[in-house]
């Protein structure tokens, strides 16, 4: 049998209509997450689609994060971004400086219609019931680890050693891409936008070897 064609890929300004569409998840805001391996390409792949909806603001998750706490911000995230957005109010963080080893100065986040959620550990168990759309960037880890190491240089060698093994037991434990409603692919010219596995299950059928808790 040959196998069923491909569908076609939808485009950056396609997927900021479609965005644009979806009922608020986060009290009057879409919050969209963007996830991935570090060094995967989400920070270009936000800022391209944030652009797209006309400028949405973008939280990076690497100015929530820390050299203390790698993935165990939830907390404060919850407290200082989540909980003043559902309730339709800015929401004020003062990002992490990875070079300085401490907070600067507050910046604030605007309850807009779109807001980017973009870094590695968006589309964890505790933030996917705020999520509109999650999007996985489709690149596999060793790849994506060694255009990050690349990028930051011999300088920061020994902190990729450590993040590396902090990644693989994060995503072991809490992994995203399952839960993804679309995969990006980097194409030659732009992105390759493909259903994820959460678009696809939400298609099947439960049946009585289903876990109906993993059809979204």
């Amino acid at each position: 049998m040959p196998p069923l064609p491909r569908p076609p890929a939808e485009t950056l300004p396609g997927l900021a209509a479609r965005l644009r569409r979806l009922p608020p998840s986060l009290g009057p805001v879409r919050l969209v997450g963007v996830d991935g391996h570090a060094g995967s390409g989400k920070s270009t792949f936000a800022g391209r689609l944030a652009a797209a909806l006309g400028g949405a603001p973008v939280l990076h998750l690497d100015d929530v994060a820390s050299h203390a706490e790698l993935f165990a911000w939830d907390r404060r995230l919850l407290t200082e971004v989540i909980e003043p957005l559902r309730r339709g109010e800015p929401a004020r963080h003062a990002p992490y400086d990875w070079r300085r080893r401490r907070f600067g100065p507050v910046r604030v986040l605007p309850p807009a219609p779109v807001l980017l959620l973009e870094g590695v550990g968006a589309g964890r168990r505790v933030l996917r019931p705020y999520l509109a759309h999650l999007l996985w960037m489709e690149l596999p880890a060793e790849e994506a680890w060694a255009r990050g190491r690349a990028r930051d240089g011999e300088e920061q060698r020994e902190f990729w050693d450590g993040w590396v093994e902090a990644e693989r037991r994060h995503f072991a434990a809490d992994p995203s891409r399952p839960y993804a409603d679309l995969l990006v692919r980097q194409a030659e010219h732009g992105y390759e936008l493909l259903p994820g596995p959460a678009s696809r299950a939400a298609h099947r059928s439960v049946t009585d070897g289903d876990d109906p808790s993993a059809v979204c």
